[in-house]
Order: C-alpha cells, then sequence, then structure tokens
C-alpha cells in the first residue's frame, strides 16, 4: 500500500446523480514501473496486483458495482453497458441504466466523459489521436441518442501539447478532415509537430454539435507523481476514467 486512493472529480454542470471520477496513480498496491494503482490488466502488471487495486477502487469511492472493462484497441466502437459482464473490445462505453459503470484505462490518450442535461445517460470514450481522427468521438455522441446541444462534456487528464511530438502523419490525418485542426499542430524545430489533443477533442465536438466542454489542461507526461504516461515511460500502467449514473 502506497497510501490512500485518489481521483479527480470534474467541475462541471452535470447534474447531482451523475458519477465521475478518474483516478491518479497513488494509492494502490502494485510495484516497480506499475506503482502504484495500476487498473489493467494487460500491461504487464502482477494479476493479483491489479486485482486488489480495482477492490481498493471500489471500495474507497464505493462504486455500485464492478466497471465494465473494454478490451481498448483504438478503434470507434461504442458499447453499450446493460448489465453485461464481459469485457467488450470497444473503446467507448455508454448507459442509461443505474449504478452501470463505464470505464477506460489510459495512459496520455484522453478520457471523454459525455453526459446529458437530464441526467438520463453517460458515455465515457478513450480518444488517443487515432481514436479522435477515426471518429470515435462522434461515435458516442451518436450512440446517447440525444440532441448533441443537450450533452456535457468533461476532458479529463492527457498528454500535454508541451510533451506530445507527432510525425507529419497525424497531423495530415485530421487535416484531411478539417483544414482548421491544423491550428491544433505546433511545428517544432525538428520539423514535427507538436499536437494538442485537448484542443482536438474540443474541435471534434464542436463538430458533433457538442459545445459544452470542461476541463482540460493537465498534461500526464511532465507529472509523474500523479499520473501514469506511456510516453514518458513505456512500460507503465493506466489509471481509470469511470462514469456512471447513481
Amino acid at each position: 500500500m502506497s497510501g490512500e486512493v485518489q481521483w479527480l472529480e470534474p467541475e462541471w454542470p452535470a447534474p447531482p446523480g451523475v458519477r465521475v471520477i478518474s483516478t491518479l496513480r497513488q494509492g494502490g498496491s502494485s510495484e516497480g514501473p506499475y506503482a502504484s494503482m495500476n487498473l489493467a490488466s494487460h500491461v504487464g502488471d502482477v494479476a493479483a496486483s491489479v486485482e486488489a487495486n480495482r477492490r481498493l477502487l471500489r471500495r474507497a469511492a464505493h462504486l455500485p458495482a464492478e466497471p465494465m472493462w473494454l478490451e481498448q484497441v483504438h478503434g470507434t466502437e461504442v458499447v453499450v453497458h446493460d448489465g453485461r459482464s464481459d469485457v467488450p473490445r470497444a473503446d467507448a462505453a455508454m448507459t442509461r441504466g443505474r449504478g452501470r459503470i463505464c470505464a477506460v484505462l489510459t495512459a496520455d490518450c484522453l478520457p471523454v466523459v459525455l453526459a446529458d442535461r437530464a441526467g438520463s445517460r453517460v458515455a465515457v470514450a478513450h480518444a488517443g489521436w487515432r481514436g479522435l481522427a477515426q471518429g470515435i468521438v462522434e461515435a458516442t455522441v451518436h450512440a446517447l441518442h440525444c440532441p448533441p446541444a443537450e450533452l456535457l462534456a468533461w476532458l479529463g487528464p492527457a498528454i500535454g501539447q508541451q510533451a506530445f511530438e507527432v510525425g507529419v502523419e497525424v497531423r495530415d490525418a485530421f487535416v484531411a478532415r478539417s483544414a482548421q485542426l491544423a491550428g491544433c499542430f505546433a511545428e517544432n524545430e525538428r520539423g514535427r509537430f507538436q499536437a494538442d489533443l485537448y484542443g482536438l477533442a474540443t474541435a471534434v465536438l464542436a463538430e458533433a454539435g457538442v459545445t459544452a466542454v470542461h476541463g482540460g489542461g493537465w498534461c500526464t507526461a511532465s507529472d509523474p507523481t500523479r499520473f501514469f504516461s506511456f510516453r514518458r515511460d513505456g512500460t507503465t500502467g493506466r489509471m481509470a476514467t469511470l462514469a456512471w449514473l447513481s
């Protein structure tokens, strides 16, 4: 154990019944590069430690159920959490059911939470650059079957622009969608680009009709005390962003 389980909660005008937490890396039982609150079972950590961490989180956050964990593949599949207990292959989940916890795991990629103003549905998406470019945000908005203007979005911890260097192929993938997205890339002295993941997500959300966007501003790669970062460390753990209706 390395202290108490810690997490972030959004500051946004969602209804009280919409619950969201985004875990930090402290307070778990994992060791080495996974220290200490690693919640991912696919990164090489000891399975018993991951299970212990998930139990710790459920107890500390008073979760109403075990989260529905996903097998994430940087795609655009959105799964409905209808009480199922398997591990779907998808990169976003949504639910209208009370006490059903949708979850994504990240360590630089962007967790995007969506909820309607009535508090009747909630979703969370795993949005790295590939998913953003391919349409995971639009797919999640569509899956909620709600007018986009009625949705609120919260952007959780992700890699900041200063740490996220990409090649021209990444910039081209977004500019092919919209020339305006070129403004989310700053060319550096190596002829590569610093990508603004938060800016890209905000722009994509706006294109999908969601303009009430909150959160953002963290940099997982620049804060090793609080966040896991794949770009920084390579072998590392994963944080979880959970969303449910209480």
